[in-house]
C-alpha cells in the first residue's frame, strides 16, 4: 500500500464531501435563487455537479491506486497532483483579485486542494 496515495485519497474524499455539502449551501443555492438568465445559471449548476463527479472519481481512483498499486499508479498520482495543483492555483489567482481583506481566506478552497496535490505528488515519486 502507498501511504501517501492513501492519505491523498482520504483527503480527496473529505474535499468531495465538503464540496457537495457546503458547496450546495453556499454557492449553489444563491446561484439558483439569483436573477441570472436561465442558460448561464443552469450551465454553472451543471458545472458544479461536474466538479462533484470529478472530485468523487478522483478520491475513488486515489484510494484504489493506493491500495492495489496497479501498473501506472505513479502516472495516475502525478497527473492527479498536477490537476489539483492547477485547481489550487486557479483559486489563489482568483482570490487575490477579490478586493476584500484576507482574500485567500475568503476563498479557502485552495487550502483543501493543495494537500491532495502534495500527497499525490509524493505518492507518485
Amino acid at each position: 500500500m502507498n501511504g501517501y496515495l492513501l492519505a491523498s485519497g482520504l483527503t480527496a474524499t473529505v474535499v468531495s464531501a465538503i464540496h457537495i455539502v457546503a458547496g450546495h449551501v453556499d454557492p449553489v443555492r444563491p446561484l439558483l435563487a439569483s436573477s441570472m438568465a436561465d442558460v448561464p445559471k443552469r450551465t454553472l449548476h451543471a458545472v458544479w455537479h461536474m466538479v462533484s463527479v470529478d472530485l468523487v472519481a478522483t478520491a475513488s481512483t486515489l484510494l484504489v491506486v493506493a491500495w492495489w498499486q496497479p501498473a501506472g499508479s505513479e502516472l495516475v498520482a502525478v497527473l492527479t497532483a498536477v490537476r489539483y495543483a492547477g485547481y489550487s492555483v486557479v483559486f489563489v489567482v482568483i482570490a487575490v483579485r477579490v478586493p476584500v481583506r484576507a482574500p485567500l481566506l475568503r476563498l479557502p478552497q485552495w487550502l483543501l486542494l493543495a494537500p491532495v496535490a502534495i500527497l499525490a505528488g509524493l505518492g507518485g515519486s
